[in-house]
């Protein structure tokens, strides 16, 4: 196996961007190759930068946060951002002092938002220590309850949070094996009617593009007003193996026709 470049990893960005850009309101870029992405973004949308260094490699048992070491908050606004977003596992049932060392900085993170007129975005994925495989029936069971606990606790004002982007409160897989169409309706519901004034976005947390439409679709049968959602891979995840294998151009070609078609479905799914 090859392995990507700096390089490579910025063409497949640039290819996302030209080709989603006509039908978005906003780009999420990260915070270790954004920055040389901004300057381009088209005017018309809303610059938003992921501010966190470690997502998907967590090595504390605690899942503590990593926030970049190349930038601070103040900053990201001279690079032309206008939402800030910060991702944190939350683990609702885990100990009060390790909640509350994982609130602190986000609070604090608030703050500077507010002050430096930046709205923020934050995204909590939640799980559960007594539940570690979370493919199983007893999590699908779990995670509406898992979801509400997390949207209730940082829809609270001292956070100064604008945005919550929230996961998808059930396990698509589990659908109709394990939770019946009321139960999963139900679930859609809960999580979401405690954050009040605060908006939410759904996030597609890697799901395949039919699950993540579903998605949408059972959010909206459900009465959850969510403001919009936020995907990469849902859309992109199968022009991995196209870029890698062929060339970038077969990828933009891709992405010019069923990526784009992908991103219209998945909009008329939550309209």
């Amino acid at each position: 196996m090859v392995q990507a470049t700096k390089e490579d990893l910025l063409a497949f960005k640039r290819i996302v961007v030209e080709t989603l850009s006509p039908d978005v309101t906003t780009l999420l870029v990260d915070s270790n190759l954004g920055s040389d992405q901004l300057p381009a973004f088209h005017s018309g949308w809303v610059k938003m930068l992921a501010y966190e260094a470690d997502v998907y490699h967590i090595s504390d048992d605690d899942h503590m946060m990593k926030l970049p070491d190349n930038l601070r908050v103040a900053e990201s606004q001279s690079l032309g951002t206008e939402v800030l977003k910060i991702f944190l596992y939350d683990g609702p049932n885990d100990p009060a002092d390790l909640n509350g060392r994982k609130a602190a900085p986000v609070e604090e993170i608030g703050k500077e938002c507010v002050a430096d007129g930046l709205a923020f975005l934050f995204e909590p994925i939640v799980y559960d220590r007594a539940i570690p495989d979370q493919t199983s029936a007893e999590y699908a069971r779990a995670k509406a309850n898992l979801v509400r606990a997390a949207t209730a606790a940082f829809s609270d004002s001292r956070f100064n949070i604008d945005i919550l982007k929230v996961e998808i409160p059930v396990s698509m897989a589990h659908v109709g094996p394990t939770m019946t169409e009321v139960e999963t309706l139900g679930a859609f519901w809960d999580p979401a009617e405690p954050t009040g004034d605060v908006p939410i976005l759904y996030l597609s947390a890697g799901v395949t593009f039919e699950q993540f439409r579903e998605a949408l679709r059972l959010s909206r049968k459900a009465g959850v007003e969510a403001k919009g959602f936020m995907c990469g891979r849902a859309i992109w995840s199968d022009t991995i193996g196209i870029f890698g294998a062929d060339c970038p151009s077969a990828m933009a070609r891709w992405m010019e026709t069923t990526g784009r078609e992908r991103l219209a479905a998945l909009k008329d799914g939550i309209a």
